[in-house]
């Protein structure tokens, strides 16, 4: 609902992802990672279908949706993979079972064609972090990168990575995975290779130092707790559906997404507020479309005079091979 990875990345001033696939083979090989979407000669079908399911009904279909995801994974010759798959009200796949299958099937596919691969099923009952929006998602992913990004998030990136320099072969275990993963977060590694990255790809390194570089949004309006009591749940697709209705996504293909609205999430399930307390900044350009916004919020957070049962991030791990096959 609030734009794409791609979306995202492209908030920075000047960053490009439609590279070739020789530019992208260049900057893996000399920066060691480079960011890429689905291009004319990278996986071309895919657009086609993609755009055949949203008009025969077919977008919930699991064969197609691991099709799409798994035919541009292996178009790039990779070795090892590791999926997030999202579970709950701001993912597509709502139930843990329907998630579960989604991601069997992927692995399914990947362990078929002789890629090592792994999934985590992830919560996604709630927002995650802080931001929801590109560019404030890009801020609180350099945030990450200084050791300062918000705890959930944070954890997401650690599992995630770990597991990819397992699987990538560069470290024992997962666990030793993560801990470099920490580390590169608290030492600067990994942000200087955000730097490198982002200067290959065109994009205005200034950014990685002062957030004031990336788009901003001209108005700012608090939504508020109407009344004390701990907040019990989000709905995470309201949410969402509040950042797009403020220009952070698309409801046609052809809409033009504005970088710098979205929201900046003050308080999480299981903390307790006070009724005036904000909640929720509501970041805009156009003051129009705030009450939409602000009426989403209202229906998507829900308070409780008890203290919510909160759940873990990381629901389940499926797949994963070392490598050499143990």
């Amino acid at each position: 609902h609030t734009g794409g990875t791609l979306d995202k990345l492209e908030a920075i001033p000047g960053f490009r992802t439609d590279l070739s696939v020789e530019r992208f083979k260049q900057g893996v090989a000399e920066v060691g990672t480079c960011m890429i979407g689905q291009t004319e000669t990278l996986a071309p079908a895919d657009k086609k279908i993609y755009a055949l399911r949203d008009v025969t009904g077919t977008v919930e279909s699991i064969p197609l949706i691991a099709a799409s995801i798994m035919s541009k994974k292996l178009a790039e010759g990779i070795g090892g993979l590791v999926l997030d798959v999202k579970v709950g009200t701001g993912a597509f796949m709502k139930t843990r079972e329907r998630a579960r299958e989604l991601a069997q099937t992927l692995i399914a596919i990947g362990e078929g064609n002789g890629v090592r691969t792994m999934a985590f099923l992830t919560d996604m009952n709630e927002p995650l972090g802080w931001a929801v929006g590109n560019a404030l998602e890009v801020e609180e992913s350099i945030e990450i990168l200084m050791g300062r990004g918000p705890a959930d998030t944070t954890e997401l990136v650690a599992t995630l990575g770990g597991a990819m320099l397992w699987l990538g072969g560069v470290a024992a275990d997962a666990d030793e995975g993560r801990t470099r993963i920490m580390r590169a977060m608290h030492d600067g590694t990994g942000l200087a290779k955000f730097r490198e990255m982002v200067a290959f790809q065109g994009g205005d390194v200034r950014i990685c130092d002062d957030p004031a570089h990336l788009p901003q949004a001209r108005y700012q309006h608090p939504f508020v707790a109407e009344k004390d009591g701990y907040i019990a749940a989000v709905d995470s697709e309201r949410v969402g559906i509040a950042g797009l209705v403020l220009g952070g996504g698309r409801r046609r293909k052809e809409d033009p997404i504005d970088p710098a609205v979205g929201l900046r999430i003050h308080r999480r399930v299981g903390d307790r507020v006070a009724c005036g307390e904000t909640l929720v900044t509501i970041l805009c350009n156009d003051e129009a479309r705030v009450p939409e916004a602000r009426a989403l919020l209202a229906t998507a957070y829900q308070l409780s005079d008890q203290a919510p049962q909160k759940g873990p991030l990381i629901l389940e791990r499926l797949g994963g091979k070392a490598p050499g096959g143990s």
